[in-house]
């Protein structure tokens, strides 16, 4: 586990629960491509067993995996829809602060390098925490950051996520917390291959009102997460957000992109929010 190590509250679901027979092989995904990320059923899953209920459930990528990962997911006919940040371009240490230009645009050249060689489209970058710094600064700083590399990730077709976090629960003191600050930034930057990836799950912490800020931004969206709020369990009738609205609502839009799951399965057996996830967002 990489960039999530912070979520360590992924309950047990048992060995034997994972034998349960599937409730259902459904190919067709309807107006969006759904995806899950690798992190959140690393517990119960290694990377081919994913790959292969993923093709069962009719997902159509793998998000937050690494370079070396790519062939695997790829092998089963899967998208890699997401590259894993690495070091130093991590969460707290983002591009807000100038110092950490150099270090961090390093690693996200290296990211879009090895990913335009592999035909993946998405790489993942970060503000970093506040730290004090006001948040006007910050975006001045990101913007500095983001021109840098705008030029280099258009010449390979990758583009550069932004993920938008909040810092009231998961991630305390991270600056790009809110939708808006994310859509200036963004405008400012004005580049196709630099978008925002929009965390649903963590702007409904921050902000909810979803629907109209998601159809106010979508030009500068360029991948979703999900997650159910509260807990970031699966998105059932447990959570507050109207999933299927959401999802109506982004397709919508026209947006071509993913929509991945990024929940943490509290239920047994895990697989079956996945799939619930796959039928509720098919609009």
């Amino acid at each position: 586990m990489t960039r999530r190590q912070g979520f360590q509250a992924i309950a047990a679901a048992g060995t034997a629960a994972l034998a349960a027979p599937p409730l259902f092989s459904a190919p067709d995904g309807g107006r969006l491509k759904q995806g899950v990320s690798l992190w959140t059923y690393q517990k119960w899953f290694d990377l081919d067993a994913l790959c292969k209920e993923a093709v069962r459930i009719g997902l159509k990528g793998i998000d937050l995996v690494t370079p070396d990962q790519y062939a695997t997911v790829k092998k089963y006919g899967l998208i890699p829809s997401m590259t894993s940040g690495s070091g130093p371009n991590t969460i707290p240490i983002g591009l807000n602060r100038l110092e950490n230009h150099d270090k961090v645009l390093e690693s996200v050249k290296r990211d879009i390098t090895l990913a335009a060689e592999a035909n993946v489209q998405n790489v993942i970058t970060f503000s970093g925490n506040r730290k004090g710094m006001p948040d006007g600064e910050g975006l001045e700083n990101c913007l500095i950051g983001l021109n840098k590399i705008k030029g280099y990730a258009e010449e390979k077709g990758v583009t550069v996520n932004l993920e938008l976090l909040n810092s009231k629960v998961n991630h305390k003191d991270y600056m790009a917390d809110h939708s808006a600050w994310g859509f200036e930034l963004m405008k400012r930057v004005n580049s196709p291959k630099i978008k925002l990836l929009f965390d649903i799950y963590h702007m409904q912490i921050m902000e909810g009102d979803l629907i109209r800020n998601i159809r106010a931004g979508i030009d500068f969206i360029g991948h979703f997460h999900t997650g159910g709020n509260p807990g970031r369990n699966e998105i059932d009738d447990t959570q507050e957000v109207n999933w299927h609205a959401v999802a109506k609502a982004i397709a919508d839009t026209g947006y071509q992109g993913f929509l991945s799951h990024e929940f943490i399965p509290v239920k047994t057996p895990p697989i079956r929010g996945l799939e619930q996830a796959f039928e509720i967002c098919r609009v």
